[in-house]
């Protein structure tokens, strides 16, 4: 009897593999082992990176606070201290936000803890 190999399976596979290396420079886009590695690889990248993304933005939000409080007069801790004192729920998204784009409401916002 024959060996079965089912290769509309095994296909299937490899060109999953290779749609997403698509982009990718020479053989890590066109051999299927090569490949396989890259995008292994781009995906233990991107794991990572999406928790990283997160730290990353998080000091921004504290460095853009940090500088606006410090022009109300305030350090950035000190700020956030008063905030959750008074049980101003506005996370530093928020407050960055403000900080940036909204002055006047954010001086508010400082003048309101203060």
């Amino acid at each position: 009897m024959p060996r079965s190999v089912n290769a509309v399976a095994s296909r299937k596979r490899r060109k999953k593999i290779l749609k997403a290396a698509k982009g990718f420079f020479g053989a890590r886009s066109k051999v299927y082992t090569v490949a396989k590695n890259a995008v292994d690889k781009a995906n233990g990248y991107a794991f990572r990176d999406r928790r990283n993304k997160k730290r990353a933005f998080r000091r921004l939000w504290i460095a853009r606070i940090n500088a606006a409080a410090r022009m109300e007069g305030i350090s950035y801790s000190r700020l956030i201290h008063l905030l959750t004192e008074k049980n101003v729920g506005l996370n530093r998204k928020v407050l960055a936000d403000l900080a940036m784009n909204h002055g006047d409401v954010f001086k508010a916002v400082v003048n309101s803890v203060k």
